[in-house]
């Protein structure tokens, strides 16, 4: 209520301040008026009595000259007329002429010189007279002044009727101001506080409601945003700690969001993670005027952003979006995520010829083909080579600045891009324990053995103090590259090197996802998915869904994929028309000459594919290129009878594991290449060897005509293996592990 007061005082105040103003303004304004229009009447009367005045003077009729005072006496408000010769002597004038104006004469013709002689004003009584005087000549050189006295005291009347007028239309207004405030604060901002107060309450004590706050209108966006956040942080929490207390009960432990950020306080003894990757969590793009974050396709973001979400510290990435370094300081750093700051993330800008050499070169036409041993050529160039070594300084310099007051920093590098960077830390900073995740495959030494700087990539690697890879299987092939590469010493009891001094600790962490981001995501569509509603947005009909969800790659196995369904549909006709296969596909690395061909390939066999079958409303496959948003990507894992992940090569593959997540119904089949590091986790999975196109087109089947019962079974099986090793597990076991390593001397590999 008070605030409601200072605010109709302030609009009152203000009313009253412009209504002085103003009214002052148009009373100056009326008031000139008036009087111009009064002397612009006297003086043209004055003309036209002069002329008839200098006729009667010349003949001395000043009886004459009296009645035609007399006669323009009628005129209205004219208090009468007066002719004076030299010396201030009355020659004539009207006869019912107030004799106080007479008597005053000498006063007048004062005011009259003093003014100018032209005109002035003076009171009888309260009576106000307007004089206009005008001298005129007659005879021989005779002289005379016919004087006009006008009532102008209608004037000030008017003027006070004025004020009075706009004094009362601003007391209404203030009056039905204050009523309308009233109103509108009642309405916009006491009833929704009110209802929004209630809504939090019955949140505190736990009563059951919907998590969208009761506020509307832009007015309250940023609060209601804020206010949604919160409640979904504040009902994962509950969640979180109902959970944590059911299992404690039970004698089991699940990683959390929040046993993870306990756990990295305890043994980072309040460290900061510092993380290293190219592709970064959230680029910045260009959408019209305005500058939008997005999160970029891929499974190191996907498995990586609740890790940082949990530990705070630094994200170091390759500052990719066109956008990037308009929303950062002047450090190039920025607090992510948008919604929710967590962490901050810090980008460093490369060139053309950086990224064209460094990415596009030697990490993906070099070292991504030989690794994945997908049949396509790797392809070395000693400039690609040179950009490498340079960047790998770069973010090595910019990974030295970040750290450079934190004492044993935990540094976290991802991938392959940066193979020569746990050297260069590590040279400059021995304290440091550097941690290594390798995130595609480790081919045997032989394919290893292709690349021309195979010594100084292992030379590199080694000055890690731990090296993740997916499985045990590329934890042995590393160890096989480095004993035919370079002189060392292996402990293969415990997967360990020790190159002059220095030892590197080689272990097995399968990644995992955040298991509960999926239904998250569910919960915050506006409804359950509908296949028949999805479907038809796209266009089309069809009673069993397939879907695959990929970054457009050729060791993704798509087209050997596509193939299948066709080769299902020709071997089970009755899924004709009945059967739709979806394809989500992100681009990837368009710039890539090897890419350009593979999706040429891949959109011309659709497109014979769908040619094919072709019939109304149905399509044997849909191709969706772009990129999809992960709660877009969660709709379609719900209504999916089965999700094909059949990579030709994979360090793990993701993609599995967030379908198994999304899938709280025990519903959907998971086709799975063996060839995916995913396949030594989820054994209930129907395994597949990618290049058998038989094999996948009866898997296809077996899935859709798989009992409900087992198929209920498989998942649940995959979603309690995945429940229990999801991805704050992964990172625990990580940075526990790094915590646990002994620090030796470091003096160079």
């Amino acid at each position: 209520m008070r605030i409601t007061l200072k605010l109709i005082i302030s609009l009152s105040v203000v009313m009253i301040v412009v209504a002085l103003i103003s009214t002052w303004i148009n009373v100056g304004q009326e008031k000139t008026s008036l009087y111009n229009e009064v002397n612009r009447q006297s003086a043209l009367l004055a003309e036209t009595f002069r002329e008839s005045a200098m006729h009667y003077l010349e003949g001395g009729n000043t009886a004459g000259l009296q009645k035609l005072a007399d006669k323009l006496h009628d005129q209205k408000r004219l208090e009468g007329i007066a002719v004076y010769g030299p010396g201030d002597t009355l020659l004539s004038g009207t006869s019912a002429i107030t004799p106080d104006i007479l008597a005053r004469a000498a006063e007048i013709n004062e005011a009259l010189s003093s003014s100018g002689g032209k005109a002035t004003t003076f009171f009888i009584g309260d009576t106000k007279i307007y004089v206009y005087s005008l001298d005129f000549a007659y005879g021989k050189d005779q002289k005379a002044r016919v004087e006009l006295f006008t009532n102008i005291s209608y004037i000030d009347y008017t003027l006070l009727l004025m004020w009075k007028r706009n004094m009362m239309r601003l007391l209404a207004q203030m009056v039905l101001i204050s009523l309308v405030t009233l109103l509108v604060v009642r309405w916009t901002f006491v009833d929704p506080i009110a209802k929004m107060a209630e809504w939090m309450k019955k949140l505190r004590i736990g009563e059951p409601g919907t998590h969208i706050p009761p506020l509307k209108g832009d007015l309250f966006a940023p609060i209601a945003n804020e206010a949604t956040t919160l409640v979904k942080n504040l009902q994962a929490a509950r969640k979180a700690a109902q959970k944590e207390a059911r299992l404690r009960q039970e004698g089991e432990s699940l990683w959390t969001p929040e046993r993870l950020k306990e756990h990295i306080k305890i043994v980072m003894d309040g460290r900061p993670l510092f993380v290293v990757s190219n592709r970064e969590p959230y680029m910045h793009i260009r959408e019209g005027k305005d500058i939008k974050a997005i999160i970029p396709a891929g499974g190191l973001v996907t498995a990586l952003d609740p890790i940082m979400k949990a530990a705070a510290g630094t994200w170091i990435a390759h500052g990719s979006g066109e956008a990037d370094f308009e929303v950062t300081d002047a450090n190039n750093r920025i607090k992510v995520p948008p919604e929710e700051p967590a962490y901050t993330l810090r980008r460093v800008p490369l060139s053309k010829e950086e990224e064209d050499g460094y990415y596009y070169g030697f990490s993906n036409e070099g070292i991504w083909p030989l690794c994945h041993i997908a049949h396509i050529r790797p392809v070395f160039r000693k400039e690609d080579w040179e950009q490498y070594l340079a960047v790998n300084r770069k973010f090595a310099g910019t990974v030295l600045e970040e750290i450079a007051v934190v004492k044993e920093p935990c540094i976290l590098i991802q991938d392959y891009h940066f193979t020569l960077l746990p050297v260069m830390i590590k040279q400059a900073r021995p304290d440091a324990r550097v941690a290594v995740f390798w995130h595609i495959p480790w081919p045997n030494p032989e394919a290893f053995g292709i690349c021309p700087w195979q010594k100084e990539l292992v030379l590199g690697l080694l000055g890690a103090d731990l090296i993740g890879f997916q499985t045990q299987f590329y934890c042995n092939n590393f160890l096989d590259t480095v004993d035919r590469t370079i002189e060392s010493r292996i402990d293969w009891e415990h997967f360990t090197v020790q190159k002059e001094g220095h030892v590197t600790a080689v272990k097995p962490f399968p990644i995992s996802v955040d298991f509960t981001q999926p239904d998250r995501e569910v919960r915050a569509l506006a409804a359950k998915p509908d296949p028949a509603e999805i479907l038809k947005e796209i266009g089309l009909k069809a009673g069993k869904i397939g879907l695959g969800v990929d970054r457009i790659d050729y060791t993704k196995g798509m087209l050997e994929r596509v193939k299948a369904v066709e080769r299902f549909l020709e071997k089970y006709p009755e899924y004709v028309r009945k059967f739709t296969f979806i394809q989500l596909g992100a681009p990837s690395r368009t710039h890539i000459p090897q890419y350009h061909r593979f999706l040429a390939e891949l959109h011309a066999e659709v497109d014979r594919i769908n040619w094919r079958f072709k019939a109304k409303d149905w399509k044997a496959i849909v191709f969706l290129e772009k990129h999809h948003e992960h709660r877009e990507i969660t709709k379609y894992y719900k209504i999916a009878d089965a999700c094909l992940v059949t990579s030709l090569h994979d360090g793990m593959n993701l993609v599995a594991k967030e379908f198994a997540a999304a899938r709280d119904d025990l519903g959907g089949v998971l086709i799975l290449s063996r060839f995916a590091g995913a396949s030594r986790d989820l054994k209930d999975a129907l395994i597949v060897n990618p290049y058998d196109i038989e094999q996948m087109a009866d898997a296809i089947y077996y899935a859709l005509t798989m009992p409900k019962a087992e198929v209920g079974e498989r998942m649940d099986r995959m979603r309690r293996q995945i429940h229990e090793n999801n991805i704050y597990k992964w990172a625990a076991d990580l940075t526990g592990e790094v915590m646990k390593l002994r620090m030796d001397g470091f003096s160079g590999v």
